[in-house]
């Protein structure tokens, strides 16, 4: 049995996870979460990916922002608001309960990852998610102000500062998740997919673990990634800001270039078609297919096409 490993961040991530989990068997999909924007709020455990990946695949995530629950109600927050507590974070009550009792599982020692399979059970999500380690990663945005932790960067201050950098604190000492690494290890693997996500904060926490950019390095199976640049533009997420602030090009070559240690393949959208000779001149494989996710036939697409691309590499 071949498996596909899927590296994640949120939204985007989560989209194309859901194209791949309608045409992978469940057992042959194994996704890889980025944990880097984990962090504890009101004093519950916050798995942004993680939980934007299984809502999306149990069919709960809200429709419209792609995070969050649909139908949520906030009684919780308004009642915050009114006690004067912290508001700049908003977690729905529906949403609430899932950090609760991950906080409770966390406090009686479990690990992430069996809490994260644990919740997949529960919401009938049967590919593997999987957090990238189950020792915390912070993802640390430099300013020239100071440090800032992620969620403060990308929630509370709306990703107003200018970014000079990242730290990913506690990466040194971070081992892959269980999963991901027996997935990393096994010889049958099809394919190492690179979600369109945030290069910087949501695939490079990843890629801060020192084992699994050990194991991309010695890789077998084709690596490719998609890139989450569209004409210039980043399709969700302050992608675009951060490369221009330190002073990479805004463009789907910029995206290959930073990801090339790691990856055979990249996949860009017709859009930027004309960037395909550039990008292979670093070496890399070019498909140039449809990628802005706006519906699941999309999504299916998509996930087929850098399928499709990684058996082709495979077999070349």
């Amino acid at each position: 049995m071949s498996t596909v490993l899927a590296l994640s961040g949120g939204v985007g991530g989560a989209k194309l996870v859901h194209g791949l989990a309608q045409v992978l068997p469940a057992e042959q999909l194994v996704v890889c979460c980025n944990t880097g924007d984990d962090f504890t709020h009101v004093g519950q455990h916050v798995c942004p990916d993680i939980d934007t990946v299984l809502y999306t695949l149990s069919g709960l995530a809200n429709p419209e922002l792609g995070w969050g629950r649909a139908d949520e109600t906030w009684h919780f927050m308004d009642t915050m608001a009114v006690l004067g507590g912290e508001t700049w974070f908003r977690l729905g009550d529906a949403d609430l309960a899932m950090h609760v009792v991950r906080s409770q599982a966390l406090a009686a020692g479990q690990s992430i990852s069996a809490i994260t399979a644990d919740l997949a059970r529960r919401l009938g999500v049967a590919p593997t998610i999987a957090p990238m380690s189950d020792q915390p990663v912070s993802t640390i945005v430099l300013t020239p102000d100071g440090e800032l932790a992620f969620q403060h960067y990308f929630v509370r201050e709306r990703c107003a500062p200018v970014v000079t950098g990242f730290r990913f604190e506690g990466a040194a000492a971070a081992k892959p998740a269980p999963a991901v690494a027996a997935t990393l290890g096994d010889p049958k693997l099809r394919a190492i997919l690179f979600c369109p996500s945030n290069p910087y904060v949501s695939l490079g926490p990843i890629l801060a673990v020192k084992d699994i950019a050990a194991a991309l390095a010695r890789r077998r199976a084709p690596a490719i990634a998609v890139s989450p640049i569209v004409g210039g533009v980043a399709i969700k997420g302050p992608a675009a800001k951060m490369m221009a602030e330190l002073g990479q090009e805004v463009s789907a070559t910029a995206v290959a270039r930073l990801l090339r240690p790691y990856i055979d393949g990249f996949v860009i959208d017709d859009t930027d078609a004309d960037q395909a000779d550039g990008i292979r001149s670093m070496g890399l494989k070019v498909e140039v297919a449809p990628t802005v996710m706006r519906n699941t036939a999309d999504k299916r697409a998509l996930a087929e096409a850098m399928l499709a691309f990684a058996d082709r590499m495979r077999t070349a």
